[in-house]
């Protein structure tokens, strides 16, 4: 049994709970689908002032929704386009202060005010991309992005990526 208890404290020491409990909640489980499940639950109950949490993962080329907590959202996005694409292509995570003016926002819900997205890459292969949206402005910074980089890396290490979708 996993209970996940929403924590207090300071970003780091929050940050370094969710890097803790993702160990935990992935050991001895490979499967893409059920850990991006269970990551995108845990950084949503964990992570404050979200409004949006979740995976889209590589499928034939273009970033398909996978599994997230939150509102409907898009279901496809091209490589290149909006923040989730543009970090895909780009290979690297991308943090926006304020969606409104980043170019080709791709808005799926209006209540969104902030983003940070950080590709799936695993053996040179992007297999997709961790999408974080908030309705506050400026709500991610470098603390954010180092935190959840080494969030995303505990996923990656721990989850099979079938490259026939890729």
């Amino acid at each position: 049994m996993f209970a996940v208890e929403k924590i207090s404290g300071t970003k780091r020491e929050i940050y370094e709970e969710l890097a803790r409990q993702t160990r935990g909640l992935l050991d001895g489980e490979r499967d893409l689908i059920a850990n991006a499940a269970n990551v995108a639950a845990l950084i949503w109950q964990i992570v404050p002032d979200l409004n949006w949490a979740g995976f889209y993962l590589m499928r034939r080329g273009e970033l398909v929704l996978g599994p997230f907590q939150g509102k409907p959202a898009c279901v496809r996005i091209a490589v290149g386009k909006g923040v989730c694409g543009t970090a895909a292509a780009r290979r690297e995570t991308v943090l926006v202060r304020d969606v409104h003016a980043f170019p080709g926002h791709i808005a799926c819900d209006s209540a969104s005010n902030s983003e940070i997205v950080l590709p799936l890459i695993k053996d040179g292969v992007v297999h997709g991309v961790l999408d974080l949206d908030s309705p506050l402005l400026a709500r991610f910074d470098d603390e954010d992005r180092r935190a959840l980089e080494a969030v995303v890396q505990i996923f990656i290490d721990a989850t099979d990526f079938a490259r026939e979708h890729a």
